[in-house]
């Protein structure tokens, strides 16, 4: 490969995206391949600290990630009016800009921090198509301004949508009403027919679910030239 593969991970909140992201650098660690993992809500999002600090004054947004037995109620994504339609444009684009920024660097040997170089693969935990499926897809202007997003940011070698069934996914992480969580998945699985680039990951089984991501990587590696067996390589994909 003559650059950084590009792998990035997107879905409804408890969608198991953690899990498979650490699955996946395990198998890529254990076929020799370097990768540097980048949040995007942390790395990329443009003034998160301001962000936040807007819902949670606001709206009344409750801080913390849900866990089983210890819900949170989060009122961000899911509050809804003209002008937060508006405002989410404006700051989508800021952070599309800031991603291609992010990105850039982290091709640089200077910004790695695996051996000293730059690394094989960069993995994004969620993108800008998470921000794009908060968007209303059904609206003419929103699918130009996707369109236009997507000609303009890197585009992913690999951009997995993991499915899964929006009550179990609650269940693991309550933050949202399940019923905003349904609406959530039918919105990603429109922006995946939108953008006509996404790798789609079904509801399985933990196991199968982890295959399915490991083969998928490694058909994409080896279009790039760099052919491998993640599979074998990562013994708790079985």
């Amino acid at each position: 490969m003559t650059k950084p593969f590009l792998i990035t991970f997107s879905g409804v909140d408890g969608a198991g995206k953690s899990t498979q992201i650490e699955c996946l650098r395990a198998a890529l660690h254990a076929a020799g391949l370097k990768t540097r993992l980048l949040a995007f809500w942390d790395d990329v999002v443009v003034g998160v600290k301001y962000r936040e600090g807007f819902v949670h004054k606001v709206y009344k947004s409750e801080r913390g990630i849900g866990a089983p037995g210890k819900p949170v109620n989060r009122r961000d994504k899911n509050m809804r009016g003209w002008h937060l339609t508006a405002a989410r444009h404006l700051l989508y684009l800021l952070d599309a800009i800031h991603l291609r920024c992010v990105l850039a660097r982290a091709k640089k040997p200077a910004r790695t921090g695996e051996s000293g170089g730059v690394a094989d693969v960069i993995i994004l935990d969620r993108y800008i198509y998470d921000e794009l499926a908060n968007l209303n897809l059904h609206n003419p202007l929103s699918r130009g301004f996707i369109k236009l997003v997507q000609r303009f940011v890197p585009r992913p070698d690999v951009a997995y949508l993991l499915d899964a069934d929006p009550t179990a996914a609650h269940e693991r992480k309550p933050e949202y009403p399940v019923e905003f969580m349904k609406s959530c998945r039918r919105a990603y699985f429109d922006l995946a027919a939108l953008l006509g680039s996404m790798t789609v990951i079904p509801a399985l089984d933990l196991p199968e679910a982890k295959i399915a991501v490991l083969k998928a990587a490694e058909q994409r590696l080896a279009a790039k030239g760099q052919r491998v067996d993640l599979v074998s390589a990562a013994p708790s994909a079985a």
